[in-house]
């Protein structure tokens, strides 16, 4: 004969089996999501990326909503430990308004400091045809750091620099794209086109 009462204490019994599984399962969840979250703090303090666009195109406008800056590139890659990014075969247009682009190209970039200093490395090219206001320019060195706010850029490595038809070899440059200014820290050597010579007076 069953005793009364029984079948209430397997209830009972079962009941809190099933409160402890429901426990021990929430336990291991919470245990899973914060070594998920250790695992993605420390990638991110390793400096690894959390994801990276393919042949990409990127505008920056001016403070009156106008295209300022054209990036582009085969890849990006972002690291959201410093929030900076680098790119593979970069190319920068400026864009100023009455001059013609500015072009830069390089191997490689990294973009940091809140997306406000581009940084080109190896096989820097600058290039800009002539307009009515300036002269031609083009600008050759193995590392350049622009500042897209400023409308400047400095290198402090060797410098080829060929403006109309002078040429300029040097360690050192600052440019100011804004005042068209460019400066050569140590120039090495100089190249100047002959001045044109005096008609003759008629006889």
């Amino acid at each position: 004969m069953r005793k009364p009462g029984g079948a209430h204490r397997w209830r009972m019994i079962f009941t809190l089996l099933g409160a402890v599984v429901v426990a021990l399962a929430s336990f291991w969840l919470l245990e899973v999501m914060n070594k998920n979250g250790q695992d993605i703090k420390a990638s991110k303090n390793l400096g690894e990326p959390d994801y990276f666009i393919t042949n990409f195109s990127l505008v920056r406008m001016d403070l009156t909503g106008k295209p300022s800056y054209i990036v582009s590139g085969n890849k990006l890659t972002h690291y959201p430990a410093d929030d900076s990014s680098d790119i593979d075969q970069p190319f920068v247009r400026k864009l100023t308004p009455g001059m013609p682009p500015l072009n830069m190209n390089a191997e490689l970039a990294h973009i940091d400091q809140d997306n406000t200093r581009l940084q080109l490395h190896r096989k820097v090219v600058i290039d800009r045809v002539a307009s009515p206001k300036a002269q031609n320019l083009t600008v050759r060195t193995e590392a350049l750091t622009v500042f897209p706010d400023e409308e400047r850029m400095e290198t402090d490595v060797p410098v080829d620099i060929l403006t109309g038809a002078s040429r300029i070899n040097g360690i050192g440059m600052k440019a100011n794209n804004a005042t068209g200014v460019v400066e050569v820290q140590n120039a090495l050597r100089m190249v100047l086109p002959p001045k044109p010579r005096p008609a003759a007076a008629a006889k």
